[in-house]
């Protein structure tokens, strides 16, 4: 049986995340009452900075497990990233332990984060995985799209991959949205079909959330 990961490690994570994000830089939060209080959601994150994981862990409404890459869980960061309850997944291949455990999160109403352009870029959501459209249909938890925009295009950054310190990070949820098409196959074509309901949901909400963060 595989050991889902501790929602009190995940709480503990929140807290440790909005403590260093609200000192490193300036978080704006719009719509953060959109997340549903209660039962399974995931979070689909746009993805252009190293602090995108940490931003919204520290700033949703929930503690969330975020489904991670495992070239992250080196050294010291492997027992600290487990422990605040994250999730190590193997990009190169069909991780079957990762994909229990996050169906596990979800199964138990809890709250599950997933980059899903799969790895940091523009953060435009323009090329979607299909893993995300696997756990919402198989799972029937509804998606909140979450786009951070940072402040990448500006001089000042120390570190590349991170918008300069103190400044402006806005974070923006959008409405929850159902991915399936309420038959609940997961056919190949169905999954397909939800993939592009999602990708046209997400960009959307992207296109909304720079208008109104004038991003």
């Amino acid at each position: 049986m595989t050991e889902l990961p501790s929602t009190r490690g995940a709480e503990v994570g929140r807290r440790i995340g909005v403590g260093l994000m609200y000192g490193l830089w300036k978080p704006r939060v719009l719509g953060a009452w959109k997340v549903p209080a209660t039962g399974p959601v995931i979070l689909a994150v746009n993805h252009s900075h190293n602090i995108d994981g940490p931003m919204v862990m520290g700033v949703a409404p929930r503690p969330t497990h975020f489904l991670i890459k495992k070239e992250a869980f080196v050294g010291p960061l492997d027992p600290f990233l487990t422990g605040i309850g994250q999730l190590k997944v193997d990009r190169d291949t069909t991780d079957r332990t990762a994909i229990t455990r996050a169906l596990g999160v979800l199964d138990n109403g809890g709250v599950l984060g997933i980059f899903p352009e799969g790895t940091r870029g523009e953060g435009d959501f323009a090329s979607l995985r299909a893993g995300l459209a696997y756990f919402a249909v198989r799972s029937g938890a509804p998606i909140v799209p979450v786009a951070v925009l940072g402040s990448s295009d500006r001089p000042g950054r120390l570190i590349k991959g991170l918008p300069p310190l103190r400044s402006r990070v806005d974070v923006v949820f959008g409405e929850p949205f159902e991915a399936g098409d309420g038959s609940g196959r997961r056919t190949r074509k169905a999954l397909d079909e939800a993939t592009g309901r999602i990708q046209k949901q997400l960009a959307a909400h992207l296109e909304n959330a720079r208008r109104l963060t004038r991003r």
